[in-house]
C-alpha cells in the first residue's frame, strides 16, 4: 500500500465511531485488532495496492465474526485481487464459528491418503475411514465430517481432481494465488465450506462468514462500522464469480434416484 494509502486505512481506524464501534464487537481486544490489521498491510506489499476501503471493510467483517486476521493463526485473512481487497475465512475460522453455534458435537476435515478410505455406501452416503490401513503419502482426497448435538451426522468426501477443478472453475487466481500458494490448506477448507453450507446448521455468523467470504465488500462510498453496516451492504465475487452456484457432491437420495432411473432405462418394465 502507498504511503497515502496507509495513511487513509489508519484514518479510517482512527475514526472515533470506528474504534467505539470495534470496542462494542472486540471489547478490549479493539486496539490489538487494528495493530493486527495494520500490520499485515504493511507486510504485504500487494496488499499495499489494495484501496484502503477495501482493507478497511474486509477487516470490519473479520471484526464482526471476533475473528483474527493474521494468516498465519488460520482463522481468517485479507486478500489481494488487484487494486482490491477481500476477506477470507480459513479452515479454522469456519470451525471456531461452528463450535461457538453450540449446535456441533464434533466437527472436522482432514487429508486423505491412499488406502485410508476403506468403505463407502452409496445408498447411505457413509463412509469408513481409517488412517492405519494407508499404503503410501499420495494425497486421494479430502473429506469433511461433522456431529450435530441431536445426532445428526454427516461427511463430505472429494477426490483431489474433484477439490482442483472445483478451484479451477471458482477462482480466477487458482494459478497464482492462495491455490498454488497454499493448495492444501484450499483443499480442506473448500470440502469443510461445501460440506456446512449445505448440510449444515449455520448460525448468523456462519451464514455472514460463508456470504463473505472471498468477496469484496461494498465499494468506494460504502463506510462500514457495525455489524448492521455489514449485513446491509452488497459483496461482489470478483475472483470468484459463481460464488453463489457451488456444485456439491449428491446426498445419499440423490445417488439413489439417479442410480433408480439408470436402471429403469436399461430395463424398462414392459
Amino acid at each position: 500500500m502507498a504511503n497515502e494509502n496507509v495513511v487513509a486505512l489508519r484514518g479510517y481506524f482512527n475514526n472515533d465511531t470506528c474504534m467505539n464501534n470495534l470496542r462494542a464487537m472486540l471489547g478490549k481486544k479493539a486496539q490489538g485488532f487494528v495493530t493486527s490489521v495494520l500490520s499485515v498491510v504493511n507486510s504485504n506489499t500487494l496488499l499495499q495496492k489494495a484501496s484502503p476501503q477495501s482493507v478497511y471493510s474486509s477487516a470490519m467483517v473479520a471484526a464482526s465474526l471476533d475473528l483474527p486476521i493474521n494468516p498465519n493463526l488460520g482463522f481468517a485473512a485479507i486478500v489481494p485481487y488487484g487494486q482490491q481487497a477481500q476477506f477470507q475465512i480459513m479452515t479454522r475460522g469456519l470451525i471456531q464459528l461452528a463450535i461457538r453455534s453450540g449446535q456441533y458435537e464434533k466437527i472436522c476435515n482432514a487429508t486423505v491418503h491412499e488406502g485410508e478410505l476403506v468403505k463407502y455406501d452409496p445408498f447411505t452416503d457413509d463412509y469408513q475411514f481409517d488412517a492405519s490401513k494407508r499404503t503410501s503419502d499420495k494425497v486421494i482426497g479430502y473429506m469433511a465430517y461433522f456431529k450435530m448435538v441431536g445426532g445428526y451426522e454427516k461427511y463430505l468426501y472429494m477426490t483431489a481432481d474433484e477439490v482442483l477443478a472445483h478451484g479451477k472453475k471458482y477462482s480466477k487466481t487458482f494459478n497464482s494465488g492462495p491455490w498454488k500458494d497454499n493448495t492444501e490448506a484450499m483443499c480442506l477448507k473448500t470440502v469443510l465450506k461445501l460440506l456446512l453450507s449445505k448440510f449444515g446448521a449455520l448460525s448468523i455468523e456462519m451464514q455472514r462468514a460463508i456470504r463473505f467470504d472471498q468477496g469484496i465488500i461494498g465499494d468506494d462510498n460504502t463506510m462500514i462500522n457495525t455489524v448492521e453496516d455489514i449485513d446491509a451492504t452488497e459483496v461482489k465475487y470478483e475472483d470468484n464469480p459463481e460464488a453463489d452456484n457451488h456444485p456439491v457432491e449428491e446426498t445419499a437420495d440423490e445417488k439413489k434416484e439417479k442410480m433408480r432411473k439408470e436402471k429403469k432405462d436399461k430395463d424398462p418394465m414392459p
